[in-house]
């Protein structure tokens, strides 16, 4: 495939050398850098619709400000493609999110042009006071700056962070880009004069004054209400009454692709502003690519694909996706039950929630990058009576945990919480991976949690979950496609705590919960195949256990090995408590346990994240025989 031509571009190793062109340049530089970005996506797959929208911004950013010096933040990171091509990374940038290549969002290890690394959204302006604090401690006079989204300020950390720079008053710049949410007036020619006179030298000069005559010649009530009339003036004129009351002085909103706009008033910002200043700057995803202005999700995460065309390649599937799964089995019990509501935050697509949405768009609620509000949301809507299921990824559910555990678990409601991405989940790298949800789960009384080991279980863990109104019940399952197993019609209501041996043998127990069942049979066979023969069973629960069949496999065999998706302190200590406090390893059993590794797997295929871990049927092999002693076969086998 032709590249694209980029002789401007070509001649930008950092943005040091991005600020010795004129600022006319800069139109070709962004053009050119906007095909590059999608060429290279195009041969990776990624995060496209996010970056095309801050081409320019990126340009101006750099050119504007002394990058690294000056730290740029970005908040997510998916966006920040177009950045790494501009900061000396464009030789890698078509090893993006693959194994051993550029990570899909900002990393501090991989360049000093990523400042704060980011994948989970709303923590820019968190880490930006943070610098811009210890910057003003040490006396230096760099710039900090956020670059955070309309979703992102969806998310109450944003606001937070934002209330507590108000209040301390040091020189931070938070860029809003705003592509999707209505929340200014439409851009225009205006609208930017205004900015850029607003966001000058003579204006703020006079602001100043203004301030310093209220408050030196009249009483405190009075100038404090003038100023506060003055400012609700301005952001009756801009939109901006809001950030201006929690602090901020707001300039905008301006045209985010009009380099002639942007430099400027970003040039005002670096060279007058003293507190905090917002600048809000309209984009629109997928900017200059036509199938990607024309997509509905405006190309926001995409596989492989044809730049002529946009078609992208999609792998033909041989067996369904568990998110595809989970969401028609959740259709088939609302269908019964109209007590069924869904809940996700900001993440219809990525948990299947929009296919139900489509059926029942009066039950569904998307609260935005609100984890923790959906959460308690949901625990409300459980005090009524309804079936709150709460679709969120392993990762995310992180953020909401002291909810989880004091507004639904302390209470006992019934909030039913579908796990998503659990385990490790490939290119999007560790940031994603749903390493912890078991462990932080597991130690919550009364939390009943389930693992699906294929995609008929997880039917069954739907049609569970619905069924259970005792108090909170978690399931998870993983990324990707599921095992090819037949279907059933309907799903089936498990015991509670109860799970099922699905291989008979005498000597070796693999007791596995999730998806590593179907590494567990193919081990089973290499063992069987060596002389030993070797039960396996499947937990589908981690809590509560399923204690009498633990302790038939701690009775009738000589190795018993826990395996699991997930970090210590999950699945394999409930059993090895179980075990110890039950007198079952007394008798000379000898119990491994398989876990994700105390350390972060960096992005890859996940076949081959899991086989670093240990976690493939290699990896199950080789530990039983460690566990025998044979150490010669096993470290031949690993």
């Amino acid at each position: 495939m032709t590249r694209p031509s980029t002789p401007l571009l070509d001649t930008i190793e950092t943005p040091e050398d991005l600020r010795l062109l004129p600022a006319s340049s800069l139109r070709q530089v962004a053009d050119e850098l906007r095909a590059e970005t999608i060429d290279a996506v195009s041969v990776t797959g990624g995060h496209l619709g996010a970056g095309l929208g801050v081409v320019e911004l990126t340009v101006a950013l750099h050119y504007v400000f002394d990058t690294p010096r000056d730290r740029v933040i970005w908040d997510v990171g998916h966006q920040a493609y177009p950045h790494k091509i501009l900061t000396g990374r464009r030789d890698r940038i078509r090893t993006l999110r693959q194994g051993g290549g550029l990570s899909g969002f900002t990393k501090r290890s991989e360049s000093p042009y990523d400042p704060f690394g980011a994948a989970h959204s709303s923590t820019s302006i968190s880490a930006g006071l943070g610098m811009a604090v210890a910057r003003d401690l040490d006396g230096r006079s760099n710039n900090v700056i956020a670059v955070i989204g309309d979703g992102s300020m969806s998310a109450g950390m944003a606001y937070e962070a934002m209330n507590n720079a108000g209040a301390l008053d040091s020189k931070l710049i938070v860029i809003l880009n705003d592509n999707d949410m209505s929340i200014a007036p439409p851009v225009g020619a205006m609208s930017t004069y205004l900015s850029r006179l607003l966001s000058g030298r003579t204006y703020l000069t006079l602001r100043e004054i203004g301030k310093q005559f209220t408050g030196h010649y009249l009483p405190k009530r009075i100038d404090r209400t003038i100023t506060r009339a003055m400012e609700h003036a301005r952001g009756f004129v801009t939109g901006g009454t809001l950030f201006e009351e929690l602090g901020f002085y707001y300039v905008g909103p301006i045209d985010g692709h009009d380099m002639d706009h942007l430099v400027p008033i970003l040039k005002n910002a670096r060279d007058e502003a003293t507190g905090p200043i917002l600048i809000h700057v309209r984009t629109q995803k997928g900017k200059g690519y036509g199938p990607a202005e024309a997509s509905a999700d405006k190309y926001h995460g995409v596989s492989t694909f044809d730049v002529v065309t946009g078609t992208q390649a999609k792998p033909k599937a041989n067996a369904p996706a568990y998110t595809r799964v989970f969401a028609d089995a959740l259709i088939d019990e609302a269908k019964r039950d109209d007590r069924i509501v869904a809940v996700t935050a900001a993440m219809p697509s990525g948990t299947g929630l929009d296919l139900f949405g489509k059926l029942f768009p009066e039950r569904t609620f998307d609260v935005g990058i609100a984890e923790q509000h959906a959460v308690t949301f949901a625990a409300g809507l459980a005090t009524e009576g309804y079936k709150p299921f709460c679709a969120i990824y392993s990762t995310f559910l992180q953020r909401a945990y002291d909810q989880v555990v004091h507004d639904v678990a302390l209470q006992s409601l019934p909030v039913r919480f579908a796990i998503d991405r659990a385990g490790l989940v490939g290119a999007d790298g560790p940031t994603h991976a749903g390493s912890f949800d078991v462990a932080y789960l597991g130690i919550v009384p009364k939390m009943v949690v389930m693992a699906a080991a294929d995609e008929a279980e997880l039917v069954h863990m739907v049609a569970t979950a619905s069924a259970y109104d005792e108090g909170p019940i978690a399931f998870r399952y993983p990324r990707g496609e599921g095992v090819g197993v037949e279907m059933p019609a309907r799903g089936s209501i498990l015991e509670i705590g109860k799970g099922r041996i699905v291989r008979e043998g005498t000597r070796i127990a693999l007791l596995s919960l999730g998806t590593r069942l179907a590494e567990c049979l193919v081990a089973a066979e290499d063992l069987a195949a060596r002389g030993l023969s070797t039960t396996v069973a499947d937990a589908r629960f981690a809590k509560p256990l399923d204690t009498q069949m633990i302790a038939r496999l701690a009775r009738e065999h000589e190795v018993l090995v826990t395996v699991e998706e997930g970090s210590v302190g999950g699945f394999g200590s409930l059993v090895m408590q179980f075990l110890s406090d039950e007198g079952h390893l007394d008798n000379g059993l000898r119990v491994r346990s398989l876990i994700l590794p105390d350390d972060w797997i960096d992005h890859d295929k996940p076949e081959r994240m899991y086989a670093k871990a240990g976690l493939d049927a290699k990896g199950i092999v080789a530990k039983v025989l460690q566990a025998l002693g044979r150490q010669a076969q096993a470290t031949k086998i690993a």
